[in-house]
C-alpha cells in the first residue's frame, strides 16, 4: 500500500560503531543491501505484470517480462532518491548505510506497487543545519528527476488504443466497467502540465482510470506521489528537514501543524467519501491515516540540531523550490474508488 511508503531516515539517531569484526559486518551488510534490492526487484515485476495485465497471473515468464519495464522504472526513482540522500551524507562525511529496498509481497489487492520504498540510516550525528538540509532536500530534487526523466518518456511512448484493447476488449462496450471497482488516479498540476505539453489535439491518451496499465506514466506518476508525501514539512520526512532548517525550530512547528491539520481534514472527507457513501469527490482515507503516522510515530517536532546559523540564499533557494515540487506534485485526491 502506498500509504506505508516513507522515506523516514532517522538523521538524529546516532548508532555507535562497532568495534568486532568490521569486515565481515560490512559484507554482511552487503548481502543484505544486495538481497533486499533483488527481492524488491522480483516483487516490484510481479506487480508490475500484474497492474498492466489486470490479471493476478499466473507466474509464467511471459507474463513477468510484462511487469519488467515498470519494476526497472520504479527501482530507478527509488535508487535516485535514496542515493541523494547517501551522496549528500559522504559529502558531510556523515556516515551512513546503502540503502534498504524495502519489498511488499506480490499479493493480488487493488493497490500493490510492489515496494514500500526505500530507507537510509545515517549512523553518525548531524551537527549543522547545512548538513541536515542537504542530506534531506538531496533525496526528493533527485528523486522528483528521475520521476520527470520517466514521465516524459512515457508521454512521447504512449501506445494506440489497440495496447489497451488488448488488455480491455470490451473497453468501447457500453457495459464496460459496470458492477466493477473502478481504480481512477488523481491528477496533479505537473501531471496535467506534461499531458498539455505532449499529447496532441485527436491523440489517444489513457484516461486516468486506465493510466495504471501503462508502465512509465504508472510509475511517474507514483513517483510523484511519493515525493509528495515526503515533502510533507512535518517531523522527520524530508520536507520537515528543509523546513525545520530554513525557517527554525518555532515556524517549523507552526508549518508542521497547519500541515498535520490539512492532512487530518483531507483524510476525514475521504473517509466521508469510502464509508458513508457521500459523493465529495475530494479526499482521500490514505490521509487520515498518514496524519496519524505522522502524529504518533513520526512526531511533528523536528529534533534539534545545535547549530543557530541560517542558511545562505542558495540554499535557501533550493528549499523554495523543493517545495514548489511539493506543490506541483501533490494530490489531494490520489486514489478514487467507486463502483462502476
Amino acid at each position: 500500500m502506498p500509504e506505508y511508503y516513507s522515506d523516514i531516515s532517522r538523521f538524529d539517531k546516532y548508532e555507535p560503531q562497532q568495534s568486532a569484526a568490521p569486515e565481515e559486518k560490512d559484507k554482511k551488510n552487503y548481502l543484505v543491501h544486495a538481497g533486499l534490492f533483488v527481492l524488491t526487484f522480483i516483487t516490484t515485476t510481479i506487480a508490475g505484470a500484474q497492474w498492466i495485465s489486470a490479471q493476478p497471473g499466473p507466474y509464467q515468464l511471459s507474463f513477468l517480462m510484462k511487469g519488467l519495464p515498470y519494476s526497472v522504472s520504479i527501482m530507478f526513482i527509488i535508487s535516485c532518491h535514496e542515493f541523494g540522500h547517501y551522496f549528500a551524507a559522504m559529502y558531510h562525511k556523515v556516515k551512513a548505510t546503502l540503502p534498504y529496498y524495502i519489498p511488499f509481497p506480490p499479493i493480488w489487492i487493488f493497490i500493490n506497487f510492489g515496494t514500500m520504498g526505500a530507507v537510509i540510516r545515517t549512523k553518525s550525528p548531524i551537527y549543522t543545519k547545512k548538513a541536515m538540509f542537504d542530506i534531506g532536500v538531496a533525496g526528493p530534487i533527485a528523486g522528483f528527476i528521475a520521476c520527470i526523466i520517466v514521465l516524459v518518456y512515457g508521454f512521447t511512448h504512449v501506445p494506440g488504443i489497440n495496447y489497451l484493447l488488448a488488455i480491455h476488449p470490451d473497453y468501447f462496450s457500453p457495459n464496460y466497467g459496470k458492477n466493477a471497482l473502478d481504480l481512477t488516479f488523481g491528477n496533479t498540476i505537473l501531471f496535467s502540465f506534461l499531458k498539455m505539453i505532449f499529447v496532441h489535439s485527436g491523440q489517444f491518451f489513457p484516461p486516468m482510470s486506465e493510466v495504471y496499465h501503462y508502465p512509465y506514466l504508472c510509475v511517474g506518476w507514483f513517483g510523484l506521489f511519493v515525493t509528495a508525501m515526503n515533502m510533507i514539512p512535518v517531523g522527520q520526512l524530508d520536507g520537515g528537514h528543509v523546513s525545520y532548517t530554513m525557517f527554525g525550530e518555532e515556524n517549523h512547528f507552526k508549518i508542521a501543524v497547519v500541515s498535520f491539520a490539512i492532512l487530518m481534514v483531507l483524510g476525514l472527507l475521504g473517509f466521508v467519501e469510502a464509508f458513508l457513501n457521500m459523493s465529495t469527490n475530494f479526499g482521500w482515507s490514505g490521509w487520515l491515516f498518514w496524519a496519524l503516522l505522522l502524529y504518533f510515530i513520526i512526531k511533528l517536532k523536528h529534533p534539534p540540531v545545535p547549530d543557530d546559523s541560517e542558511l545562505d540564499a542558495t540554499r535557501k533557494l533550493i528549499g523554495y523550490l523543493s517545495f514548489f515540487i511539493f506543490i506541483i506534485s501533490f494530490s489531494p485526491t490520489p486514489f478514487m474508488i467507486s463502483m462502476g
